[in-house]
């Protein structure tokens, strides 16, 4: 959404006191060095395993860059088709979470399920995350613990609301809000959905050139 984090709780002075972080949520936060935000790190020190293409994950692809998406609903299931990364979820809508023990294996965008609390609102449940990727581009963490809902709401014709809420006992004392409300406003049925992929040469050669500039200027000084 922002640089500086997701729109209701951006990375910055103010909001990162508020964070409620248990003492190891904290520093895991402290050991990511991440491009934006209040703990900026110089370029050279980043460690965002997105920067070297590495999935990009959930929560963080609706938290970070939502970009186009495009909401298919079928009998059984709700797919979520993203620009960023030009990647899908899955949202199943007949069935139950699988149990903890059942989950043999995590997976970047987790294990969803959908419920329909009324004809115009569905809250999706999600589990089962590799705990690798970042909550969102600020570097904010999770464990394998990390329970994500989310609540679309339908409010006419042409909007939906979105609510996200973090819930991960290992990493923050209790539940917290990245995003409330946030409006989704619908496209044309002609809107072309623009390719947004991490090529992994690209972005090589991007970090070269970084790299090449900074080294650069230090030798200035």
């Amino acid at each position: 959404m922002f640089a500086s984090g997701p729109r209701d709780m951006p990375s910055d002075k103010a909001h990162e006191a508020t964070m409620p972080y248990t003492p190891l949520g904290k520093q895991t936060m402290d050991s990511h060095k991440a491009g934006f935000g209040v703990n900026i790190a110089p370029i050279a020190e980043i460690n965002d395993p997105f920067d070297t293409c590495d999935p990009i994950g959930f929560p963080r692809i609706i938290l970070f860059n939502l970009r186009a998406v495009q909401i298919v609903q079928t009998p059984k299931q709700v797919l979520m088709l993203y620009q960023n990364t030009r990647t899908f979820r899955t949202i199943w809508t007949d069935r139950e979470l699988p149990k903890a023990a059942e989950i043999t294996e995590p997976r970047w965008f987790g294990y969803s399920v959908g419920k329909w609390t009324d004809p115009t609102t569905l809250v999706v449940t999600t589990t089962g995350l590799d705990e690798s990727t970042w909550v969102d581009n600020t570097g904010r963490p999770h464990s394998d613990q990390l329970v994500v809902e989310e609540t679309y709401h339908r409010v006419d014709e042409l909007n939906i609301d979105l609510t996200v809420k973090i819930t991960d006992p290992v990493m923050y004392t209790q539940p917290w809000y990245p995003l409330k409300n946030f409006r989704l406003g619908m496209n044309s049925p002609d809107f072309d959905i623009r390719e947004m992929i991490c090529s992994v040469s690209q972005q090589a050669l991007f970090n070269q050139l970084l790299k090449n500039t900074t080294d650069s200027g230090a030798e200035k000084k």
